[in-house]
């Protein structure tokens, strides 16, 4: 089977093209899909975080409050960097139950969507790493549209490897710095006969 890593920075359109990839019937694993089951009400996860950032990081019915911890840990690296060593263990962990589960299914690939590829060291652990990149001004602009603050923006991107970083792992590089139609005929015509083949 081969192992695919999709990554990209924030508003770049990485969700995009997994989405695009998704609907076209490939096995696609969400690396922050996986992140929200790890810190589920009652995950051994949860209550880490929990000990970790204090009790109010959790909401009476349990959840995890992601926008409060989200703002905290955004400012802080080293805090950020805590928040990774307990999350990072747990997902790492289910991404490759994934992967071995869509081995035994026969799968011809399956599509990890990874955000923190590079931050993480994992690039090595594909067959073929894609990365979507778009300059940091679209970015920021989109982010914005989204519902971002531009100091939260400006944050993120800051905590994220840069496009260039990415692209010295990636074997395809999409642009995604132009409108939807146009990525999505870059992955017609550039990912998936490599997905296919």
């Amino acid at each position: 089977m081969l192992r695919v890593a999709l990554t990209g920075g924030l508003a770049a359109g990485k969700s995009t093209v997994a989405g695009y990839l998704r609907d076209a019937g490939f096995n696609v694993v969400d690396s922050d899909e996986l992140a929200r089951l790890a810190t589920a009400p009652g995950t051994a996860c949860l209550a880490e975080i929990a000990r970790a950032f204090g009790a109010s990081i959790i909401r009476p019915d349990g959840q995890l409050k992601r926008a409060e911890l989200a703002r905290i840990v955004f400012r802080d690296p080293s805090l950020r960097r805590l928040l990774e060593s307990i999350i990072h263990p747990v997902v790492r962990q289910a991404t490759q139950a994934a992967l071995e589960s869509a081995s035994l299914a026969g799968r011809s690939a399956t599509i990890v969507d990874i955000p923190l590829l590079v931050e993480t060291g994992r690039a090595g652990d594909y067959d073929l790493v894609v990365t979507v990149s778009a300059p940091e001004e679209v970015r920021l602009g989109r982010a914005v549209a989204r519902g971002y603050s531009l100091d939260q923006a400006r944050s993120r991107l800051a905590a994220q490897a840069s496009d260039r970083r990415r692209e010295a792992v990636a074997d395809i590089v999409l642009d995604g710095s132009k409108d939807v139609s146009h990525l999505l005929d870059e992955t017609r015509r550039r990912l998936i006969p490599r997905l296919a083949g």
